[in-house]
């Protein structure tokens, strides 16, 4: 029988014909921009709440595929914008009930950050890539990557949630990881990873040089993973959390005061350092309702903690409405306070509201801005131990919670609400969070929400007892451990961000080179370009 190396003709033809009727029906481009859209929001399913974590190596394949197969630049700029769409509205598609309309114009704005990704895609992935290309795809994809994650970081712009090293949050390996490259590190790697099994699966000219990438990251990782700091655990506190759980009615703010007062109040002789409640607390300025003041100090006298709330009121002595971290102890306010300083595009300001108002008749966007807070704040809350405090989704930020470490924070906390939320993967995917931010500085984190998920972790990422769901209306003391010391991330900051760009610029700059190089080689025309009979150039094609 006739064959190809080692495959018949008959099944090579077969195997032809699939792949022509395959990109027949992709040339519609209604049709590969819909499969662009869902091969972009696979990633998703490697995030809470289905937290897949594995499936993060692979998921990027098939829309690496699709853009590696586009007839032109242009399409494959299409894939790009088409995959990032999908794979931001998957991200947030828990906004749709809150943004309507407005979540799939954020998702397409977003999306197409991912447009000059679908061109490198296409630029080293190709037809059947040399090794030198794929060895230069194992690099500059994941950086291009990288750099829309820097991009989309911008607080402006939504801020970095749903970064793909993210989805790595409870594998031991990546949070030792981040403690060396911080978040960036993981989505650098992860995404290697998905270029490399691309190659295996799709080119089967290439696949040397696609092991010989996943061996390096391998080899890479396991060297991190040796050499990189453990955590030097040297003492332990008592951190309790107070979730009063939904409250709902005209009243609820003075009735979730109440629930939080009497779950707190069982806290009593459980020897606490610390007591925490969630985002937005208490829903009146303490100044202008010293009785509420009053009432958490007595709670601070009788647990022997101080009681750290969250203020989400107007503030007697700014104009405004402020979102503040504020500490009480037995004897009132000590006058420790931070202000959130990033905040919720649409859900607590609107971007450029004079022309983006009009979201706040489509969705339930800020119908006020709040103001925010101009500086990060340690706080020293007795027994020697000095926290960290954040709001909501600043927990997203890498930078901020490694400023907190910097800053001498022994315990970061996070105070947060999802109540908006609650029956989707909102809770779960905030939650998670805060296991990046302890393994990236060495520091546990606590995460208080109003409603669930709260979480507690130590300080190289690990959790700590069990999660307060989204059903539970309790208060949890957990025993955190201290470790001090400086992991290299908190040292040396974002690097694998800073190495993205430099990897990109070197090869825009060897692209240059090369263009120059090829025009000075092209051969001079022969003669004048022929004229028509109207004496202008004659336009071959034409």
């Amino acid at each position: 029988m006739e064959t190809f190396g080692h495959r018949p003709a008959f099944a090579r033809r077969r195997s032809t014909t699939a792949v022509s009727v395959v990109d027949g029906w992709l040339a519609s481009p209604w049709r590969r921009s819909a499969v662009a859209a869902l091969t972009g929001a696979l990633p998703v399913l490697a995030f809470p709440a289905p937290s897949l974590w594995w499936f993060a190596y692979v998921a990027l394949v098939p829309w690496i595929a699709l853009a590696r197969s586009a007839p032109t630049g242009k399409r494959a700029a299409y894939d790009g914008w088409g995959g990032g769409f999908g794979f931001m509205l998957a991200m947030h598609h828990w906004l749709l009930p809150s943004l309507h309309v407005f979540t799939f114009v954020i998702a397409a704005l977003l999306g197409a950050l991912w447009a000059p990704w679908g061109m490198l895609v296409r630029r080293f992935l190709a037809a059947t890539p040399s090794r030198g290309q794929v060895a230069g795809a194992l690099l500059v994809l994941p950086s291009g990557w990288l750099t829309v994650e820097l991009v989309r970081s911008w607080q402006g712009l939504g801020g970095p949630w749903g970064m793909l090293g993210s989805s790595q949050w409870q594998l031991e390996a990546a949070l030792r990881l981040a403690s060396v490259g911080g978040v960036w590190l993981l989505s650098f790697l992860v995404v290697a990873v998905n270029v490399a099994v691309a190659v295996l699966v799709s080119v089967r000219e290439s696949r040397m040089p696609a092991v010989a990438g996943l061996v390096a990251t391998a080899a890479a990782t396991s060297a991190a993973w040796v050499w990189s700091p453990r955590p030097d655990v040297d003492g332990e506190v008592r951190i309790a959390v107070v979730q009063p759980g939904v409250v709902d009615g005209t009243v609820s703010g003075d009735r979730r005061f109440d629930r939080e007062e009497q779950l707190t109040r069982r806290l009593v002789g459980q020897d606490v350092d610390l007591i925490v409640w969630g985002e937005s607390s208490v829903g009146f300025d303490l100044v202008e309702r010293p009785d509420l003041a009053r009432r958490i100090a007595a709670l601070s006298r009788a647990t022997g903690a101080d009681v750290l709330v969250n203020v989400d009121a107007r503030r007697s002595d700014k104009p405004g409405i402020y979102k503040g971290s504020v500490l009480v102890g037995p004897r009132g306010i000590t006058g420790d306070r931070y202000d959130k300083m990033r905040l919720v595009p649409f859900g607590e300001y609107v971007p450029a509201r004079s022309l983006l108002g009009w979201a706040t008749s489509v969705g339930k966007a800020a119908g006020e801005d709040r103001r925010r807070g101009t500086e990060q704040v340690v706080m020293n809350v007795g027994h020697g131990l000095r926290v960290g405090p954040m709001v909501c989704f600043e927990t997203a930020f890498p930078d901020m919670s490694r400023h907190l470490a910097d800053d001498g924070a022994d315990v970061l906390v996070a105070q947060s609400s999802t109540s908006t939320f609650q029956h989707t993967w909102a809770p779960e995917q905030h939650a998670s969070l805060a296991a990046l931010r302890a393994a990236e500085t060495g520091r546990p984190m606590v995460h208080a929400t109003l409603t669930g998920v709260s979480a507690v972790y130590g300080p190289s990422g690990q959790r700590l007892g069990s999660w307060l769901g989204t059903d539970a209306s309790t208060e949890q003391v957990y025993a955190v451990p201290l470790a001090h010391g400086i992991t290299p991330y908190v040292r040396f900051g974002d690097w694998p961000a800073h190495a993205a760009l430099l990897i990109l610029a070197a090869w825009c700059a060897a692209e240059g080179a090369r263009t120059l190089r090829l025009r000075r080689l092209a051969p001079e025309p022969l003669g004048p370009p022929a004229r028509t009979v109207r004496e202008s150039p004659a336009r071959p094609g034409r």
